[in-house]
């Protein structure tokens, strides 16, 4: 197990120990940390994927309203 060092601002610190007293602090630390990870993770990924539909997006010829407004009148029928 590792220790870890971090300064956040008094005011967060008493906070903190007010809500989760009682609790095992370090455990929920880890927790935290480990969801701004996967949070980070799921972040990048949709950023990857949003890239990819534009590249995608840019290599599409343009289509016209008129074929916009076709295509949508043939969909509802």
């Amino acid at each position: 197990m590792a220790t870890v060092n971090f300064s956040v601002p008094e005011e967060i610190k008493q906070r903190f120990n007010e809500v989760f007293a009682n609790q095992n602090k370090s455990h929920l630390i880890a927790e935290l940390m480990l969801h701004a990870i996967e949070e980070h993770e799921h972040k990048q990924q949709r950023s990857r994927a949003i890239d990819a539909l534009l590249k995608l997006r840019a290599k599409q010829k343009p289509v016209s309203d008129k074929a916009i407004r076709s295509a949508r009148d043939k969909g509802r029928s």
